[in-house]
Order: C-alpha cells, then structure tokens, then sequence
C-alpha cells in the first residue's frame, strides 16, 4: 500500500491536474501527506523534559518552611526560588519564539535539555558543598541552579504547540499538545508529591534535590542522541507546509494588530497567573488554619490529577468537533466559580473534605484550558508561526504571574495570634489575597465569554489545501471572514 501511495505522489508532483473535490478527507491526506511513527519518540522526550523542568520550578514551594530553615533564608526568598522562573521567561521568550521559527525544533529543544540538567545538578552543588556549615551563601548557588533551569524553561514549554503542527495530521494535534502540555503539570503533580514526603526535615533538601538531578541527566541523554531533525520528511499537514512563514517580525506586528488574538493574551494570560499563584502559594495559604504540608501536597495533587484528566477529555473532545470557542468559554466560567470557592474555603478551619473538592474542581476545569487555548492562539492568528503565537501567550501569562504574586504577598497581614497554625514563625493572613485573586479571575473570564470571537484561520487553510478553495484575501487583522470560492 506505501509503494502505491509514494508512487501516486511521484506522479501527482510531475503532473499539474486540480484534484476532484470528494467527500473523502482522509484519502486526500492519505496521498499527500504522511505521518511518522518517530513523532512519539520526539512527543515522549518533549513530556519528559517538560515534565522534569516542571519539578525543578517547584521544587521548593511544597516544602518553603523546610527549605527557608536549611538555606537560612526567609520566606520570600524561598518564593523567589520559584518566581525567577517567570521573571527569567519574559526577556527569553522572543528570543524563543524567533529560534522555535527560525532555527528549529531539535536545536532549542536540545538547548533546553542542556539548560535543565546544569541547573539541577548546580543546585544539589549548591545544597551539599558546604554541608555543615554556614549555608547563607549556599542560596545564592542554589538560586543560579533555579535560573539555568529558568533559561531551560521557554525552550521546553513553547514547544508543544510547533511540536504538534510540525510532527501530527489535523485529526491529531490537539490530542498531542494537550499530551505535551499536560506533562508539565504532571511535573508539578510529583513535586507536590515527593518534595513533602522526601524532605520530611530541613536536613532532607539535598536528598530531594538528588531525586529531581538524576532525571534530568537522562533526558538531556535521550535529547541530544534521540532527536535527530526538527521536522520529519514530508509533512502531515497543508499547514504544516507552511509553519513559521511569517517572518518574526512581521508576525509580530500582526499579532498585535489581531484583536481576538489580544483578548485571548490579556484573558488567558491572566489565567496561568492566577494558577502559577495557587501552585507557589497553596501551602502558606492553607498551613493557616491547620492543615499540614502533607495535605496541602495533597490538594495539589488533586489539583493536576483532575486537571490532567479534564485536558484529555476536553483534548478529544475538540480534535472531534472543533470547537476550541465553545469549549474554552465554558472551561473559563468553570473555572472563575471554582476559584471563588477556593477563596472561602481555604479560609476555612477543620474543612478537609471541602478544600479537597474545590481543589479538584478548580483543576479539572482550569488545566483542561490550557492546551486547548493554545490551539486557539495559533487558529486565530495563522499564519503568524506557532511558537510566536503560543509564546507571547505564555509571556503575557509569566509577566502577570510575577505582578500576582507580587500583589498578593504585599496584601498579607502578620496574625498576631493563630493556635491552629502549622506555619512555623511567620503566620499571615490572606483573606484579603484570596478574594482579590477571584475577582481578577472572574474578571477576566467574563471579558473573554464577551469578547472574543475569531474564525479558525488555520482549519479555513487546510480545507483550502484540501479541497482546492482559494480565497481571495487573507488578514491576521480582521475578525471579517474573507470570501472563498471553490476550484472548478
């Protein structure tokens, strides 16, 4: 059957005929486009590294008193060993984007390998080379660790979105971005997990920081001898043919200019900052009123687990339809009610049962978005290359995460007197941090359940490649469906 095909191809490319328009989609793409069974290796080390860059980035916030304890470094140090990962992304992410576009898939992504293992090994450097004594200065080797990895972080969490347009067929790109994008939570998931349970005491955190080391030197492994192009041999896909053809720039400009595009960017980018906020924050937030690491590391793990398994169902469901729109609207309205819930019953003593299920809920709904939305960033402003596209969302997602945190931290106040604290020394209330977070929240998704409304550029292309349309214009700038005719 491939013989047949590749000689059907040979002589479709020698011969200028217009392909008979039928109904049947999948025998076009059959002859025209080819996919290949190495686009799951590339997926699986894209996961991996994903996954371990992830658990690098909240190493710490799981375990802040134990690691404030054993750095000798006060709480908002501690943060900062997790903020330098958004503050260290936003002057990286154009250089990222324009590499991703220019340079290709296999050199950033190998790049970033090399980034994320020089990182982790320099913070166990960091946490064991002076064992016994001082450790003050030990933060700072610490904190560059968590800056290699900062570096490494664009390079690996841009790439879902060219890695699925480079390597799938249509029927299958949001499936593996989502799979893509979705290991990055599953990062977090098991630094939730193992950082409380691994570094039970301040003494552990050298142990902890072994753990996520010896994953990341196998990755890059994996990385630099298993990922041998950027794109396969033929394209799976007419878009694919054309991925990244606007120049950065260019592209640039154009995004700017695209009015969904910049609702999606102001109303989504607000929604990875308000879970960047929950996933830093949840164990100073909940310690409060009584509620232990282990707990916390609990409800964060329910939080990806649901939001994992929220990604895939909601994954299928618009590879299927299409209907990106819909979907992320419905996910966002979720999403805020959810985040509404959490702010009162995290302020809640003796409520277990209660912060678990909000905790849940607020995954399922929210994490589902992300890939989905970053499918819709790169349909609304096709042509513009993807990482362009998807990258300027992650900055705009980084930028706000850093104002939040910042913002919320600056509005707690020092209790006086809590008995059920399991906070150690410093116990702050965040009454008014939590309600301010639900309502930026809210704020947001009701802008965009308003406000925005695009065509499917990228689908609208592939149906032209497909079914021989042409269409008489074409604008990034518009919301304005351009007119099609049909080849006869």
């Amino acid at each position: 059957m491939e013989e047949d095909v590749a000689e059907i191809q040979t002589v479709c490319s020698s011969v200028s005929f217009d392909v008979p328009r039928t109904p049947n989609t999948e025998l076009k793409k059959l002859l025209f486009f080819k996919v290949y069974k190495r686009r799951w290796f590339v997926l699986l080390v894209l996961c991996l590294l994903n996954c371990s860059n992830a658990t690098l980035w909240l190493t710490f916030a799981p375990v802040a008193d134990q690691s404030a304890k054993f750095l000798q470094a006060s709480l908002e140090k501690v943060n900062w060993l997790s903020l330098v990962y958004m503050v260290v992304a936003i002057p990286l992410s154009f250089g990222t984007t324009w590499m991703l576009d220019t340079l290709g898939l296999r050199t950033t992504l190998i790049l970033g390998a090399w980034l994320n293992m020089l990182g982790a090994l320099l913070r166990f450097v960091g946490a064991t080379i002076y064992m016994g004594q001082d450790f003050s200065n030990n933060y700072l080797l610490v904190m560059l660790g968590q800056t290699l990895g900062a570096l490494a972080q664009p390079l690996i969490i841009f790439t879902p979105t060219k890695m699925a347009a480079l390597w799938f067929p249509e029927h299958q790109r949001a499936t593996a971005n989502m799979i893509a994008s979705m290991s990055n939570p599953l990062g977090i998931l098991l630094a939730s997990i193992l950082s409380p349970v691994i570094a039970g005491s301040p003494a552990q955190i050298p142990d902890l920081l072994l753990v996520y080391a010896v994953p990341a030197c196998v990755i890059c492994f994996l990385a630099t001898l298993g990922i041998r192009s950027s794109t396969p041999s033929t394209p799976p896909s007419a878009s694919a043919e054309s991925s990244g053809s606007e120049p950065f720039l260019q592209g640039i400009k154009l995004l700017l200019t695209n009015k969904a595009y910049l609702v999606l960017l102001l109303c989504f980018g607000s929604g990875i900052a308000v879970f960047t906020c929950f996933s830093t924050l949840l164990e100073q937030i909940l310690c409060v009123q009584g509620y232990t690491n282990t707990f916390a590391g609990v409800c964060g793990a329910l939080f990806i687990v649901f939001g994992i398994v929220g990604a895939a169902v909601l994954g299928v469901y618009v590879d299927k339809t299409k209907k990106f729109i819909e979907a992320t609207k419905v996910n966002m309205s979720f999403t805020a009610l959810a985040c509404i819930a959490f702010s009162v019953v995290s302020l809640m003593q003796e409520q277990k049962v209660a912060v678990a299920v909000v905790c849940s809920l607020f995954g399922f709904f929210g994490f589902s978005i992300y890939p989905v939305a970053m499918e819709l960033s790169v349909e609304c402003s096709y042509p513009v290359g993807e990482a362009t596209s998807a990258g300027l969302v992650f900055v705009s997602g980084q930028v706000q995460s850093v104002i939040y945190i910042v913002l919320l931290q600056a509005l707690t106040k020092r209790l006086a007197d809590s008995p059920l604290s399991t906070c150690g020394d410093a116990v702050l209330s965040w009454r008014v941090p939590m309600m301010v977070m639900a309502g930026l929240c809210t704020f947001f998704s009701c802008c965009f359940v308003i406000f925005f409304h695009t065509r499917y550029r990228r689908l609208e292309a592939e149906e032209q490649a497909v079914y021989g349309t042409k269409q008489r214009k074409v604008s990034t700038t518009s919301d304005n469906a351009p007119s099609v005719e049909r080849l006869s």
